[in-house]
């Protein structure tokens, strides 16, 4: 896939009122490629959460351009925005965002059901994602009868059973152990094998540089470099 899935360029964007208010982003721009997953990293305060709500279509930016698909969101309406992010946008959260009263099938049909795709297909299609995030035996349980690491497998379901156009998890890995941890980057990193979606992970883990494609670094509202996973081994080695 040529065109990028997901772009930023030169976002701004301005948090807090009168004299609380700050300068979240200052000229942020990046660009993710269908088959690839990449890491956001940086320090807390340093813009990634900002960043990932603006790629989400879940805030919009002071100035500066998203483009979904090639697609700008400049001028689109709350309603528009909001179909874009339910087309395109799969999200993973730290903290899973299930519903508690809800099977691991229902959460995950959830994606289809805001859509308006209550049909049979969309049955089948949270049973195949199911499977496909190793939980087939556990679509009946609820998530307080699932461990973390399967409520987030829940939650990874959720975010691709739609065919989003890209994947944005916010440190998917923080409330997880290390085995379950590295069971769910490996999970995203087959994901981001399909040449038309990319994976975005905000994380502050290493334990998650090895899955990554790209490394971005962020610091106080700017990119500030570039890396490959073998690039960050050797410079935590030196």
């Amino acid at each position: 896939m040529t065109e990028p899935v997901l772009e930023a360029d030169d976002i701004v964007q301005f948090l807090g009122q009168g004299a609380g208010r700050v300068q979240a982003l200052k000229g942020v721009s990046l660009s993710l490629k269908g088959g690839e997953l990449a890491l956001l990293m940086g320090p807390s305060g340093s813009g990634k959460t900002t960043l990932l709500s603006i790629l989400g279509c879940l805030m919009t930016p002071a100035s500066g351009t998203v483009r979904i698909a090639g697609k700008s969101i400049e001028g689109a309406d709350p309603e528009a925005l909001a179909k874009l992010r339910r087309d395109n946008i799969g999200f993973i959260f730290q903290s899973y965002h299930l519903f508690p009263t809800l099977t691991a099938e229902e959460n995950i049909r959830l994606a289809l059901d805001v859509r308006g795709d209550t049909s049979r297909r969309a049955v089948e299609a949270a049973r195949n994602v199911l499977a496909r995030v190793g939980l087939g035996h556990k679509r009946k349980s609820r998530p307080l009868e699932l461990s973390g690491g399967e409520q987030q497998r829940v939650a990874v379901g959720r975010a691709i059973v739609g065919d989003a156009k890209a994947i944005l998890a916010d440190e998917p890995t923080g409330a997880l152990d290390a085995e379950n941890g590295q069971a769910i980057m490996s999970l995203l990193a087959e994901i981001a094998k399909d040449p038309t979606r990319a994976v975005l992970v905000v994380t502050h883990d290493p334990r998650t540089v090895p899955f990554a494609d790209r490394i971005i670094h962020i610091e106080d509202g700017r990119i500030v470099g570039e890396e490959s996973p073998s690039q960050a081994r050797k410079a935590s080695h030196s």
